[in-house]
């Protein structure tokens, strides 16, 4: 099991953008000022052992240096001794529409990634309780299986994406039969799915799917995330989706059709918004569940690696102060 201490630390590698454009413009800055003291092949001649070459080598030295940097400061992990441990709670399994429909953009920045991150923050305030991961679109798809590793389920979300599913439309149904024969068989109770999606239900049959699964011991909550007055799918070629009339086409979010399908499920239906309020009235919900006892292997221990990472850094930094912008005098065109 590898994963960082700190993976929020990781942001600063976003730094190096900003820094690559100030290099660029320090570059372009000189080379004016070069020109302005004359002509560029005289100048070159005046000063044969100036080298923009080793300068350049120089920042990406120091630009790999500062990449681990970061990532010593994070802190890479190793799991190093796995135990078998007892907890108590519920299987709760997260199905996550992908569709083309959520790439909309009436929630910030799109339906998609704020569902993601709507998810992430769930996930950190979980407490025992087991979670699994579906996608669907026009097919479903089992991301990962009922687990208590949430640092995983954090990696396998920030892998979801609307083009892992090539079938496009909205099956509700399937996710929630693929949840339905996901969770523990012959136990009726512990058991929550929690569908995110815009409600566009293309290809029917979730009522009696969510039924169904109620039989089962599932109680079913709907996420909805989008508006109603809707936004347009964006394609590429910074185009949107159109008909065959070539109008672009709307997709709205059915918060009708979602607050049935939660009542079919012995559930409630929420709206995903730009804020994560929703998340304690979820959790309040769960809480009223039957837990049940289970055993799991989990890693307990884990080896601190961020030593390779700063020694790395050290390393390049002191090669970056050995380099100079001067040509070696017995290679001139270095």
């Amino acid at each position: 099991m590898f994963r960082f201490e700190r993976p929020e630390l990781l942001y600063l590698l976003l730094l190096l953008i900003p820094f690559a454009v100030a290099y660029a413009l320090f570059l372009l800055w000189r080379k004016k000022k070069t020109a302005a003291l004359g002509e560029v092949y005289l100048i070159t001649q005046l000063m044969p052992l100036a080298s923009t070459k080793k300068l350049t080598i120089k920042f990406i030295v120091w630009s790999f240096a500062w990449l681990f940097l970061v990532l010593g400061l994070a802190n890479p992990q190793i799991g190093s001794k796995m135990e078998k441990v007892q907890r108590k709670g519920i299987d709760v399994m997260i199905a996550l529409d992908v569709s083309n429909s959520m790439l909309a953009e009436d929630i910030k920045p799109n339906r998609l990634l704020r569902a993601k991150n709507f998810i992430s923050s769930f996930i950190e305030q979980l407490n025992n309780d087991r979670l699994g991961l579906i996608v669907f679109a026009g097919k479903a798809y089992l991301q990962m299986p009922l687990t208590v590793d949430y640092s995983a389920a954090k990696l396998y979300l920030n892998n979801i994406s609307t083009g892992m599913i090539p079938t496009q439309g909205t099956d509700i149904a399937e996710a929630v039969n693929l949840a339905r024969q996901s969770f523990v068989k012959g136990e009726t109770k512990h058991k929550a799915l929690l569908i995110i999606t815009d409600g566009e239900d293309n290809e029917g049959g979730a009522e009696d799917a969510i039924k169904q699964a109620a039989d089962e011991g599932i109680k079913t909550f709907i996420l909805g995330i989008g508006t109603e007055k809707g936004a347009p799918i964006p394609v590429s070629n910074s185009d949107f989706k159109r008909d065959e009339n070539g109008a672009i086409v709307l997709t709205k979010a059915n918060f009708g059709m979602m607050k049935d399908l939660a009542s079919y499920g012995k559930g409630k239906a929420y709206l995903i918004g730009n804020s994560n309020n929703a998340i304690q009235e979820i959790l309040t919900e769960l809480g009223t569940i039957s837990t049940k006892k289970f055993e799991e292997y989990v890693f307990t221990d884990f080896n601190n690696q961020f030593q390779w990472g700063l020694g790395i850094a050290a390393l390049l930094l002191f090669l970056e102060m050995l380099l100079n912008e001067r040509k070696i005098n017995w290679r001139l065109k270095w």
